[in-house]
């Protein structure tokens, strides 16, 4: 299990869940954009519930890994929603080409 800390409250999910959810949100950053999303949670009396998360470019969640005598909470569900859509945003690569095109005139011979 892992618990997820997001504006100044800790929720419990599971390990999956959260490994996703943090992907989302790193790739929501990278592309300037934010979504709201729902995973289950563990609450304090054992009972699963649902949780809102905004996440975005300022989203600051940190998920720490938690023993817990509770069975691993699992929602392949939501794990692979959070990881399509991660995906579908796409994932920034290097580009190469000619140095002139981004380098000002004058620059372009020198090795960078």
């Amino acid at each position: 299990m892992d618990r997820i800390h997001y504006a100044g409250e800790s929720l419990l999910t599971g390990t999956e869940i959260a490994t996703a959810l943090l992907e989302y949100a790193q790739a929501l950053a990278g592309a300037g954009n934010s979504d709201t999303v729902e995973i289950p949670i563990v609450r304090d009396d054992g009972s699963v519930g649902r949780a809102n998360f905004v996440i975005g470019p300022a989203s600051q969640l940190v998920s720490i890994v938690e023993v817990s005598e509770r069975a691993e909470l699992e929602d392949q569900e939501v794990v692979d929603s959070l990881r399509h859509n991660a995906a579908a945003l796409g994932t920034p690569t290097a580009v190469s080409g000619d140095k002139s095109l981004f380098v000002p005139d004058g620059l372009a011979d020198l090795d960078f």
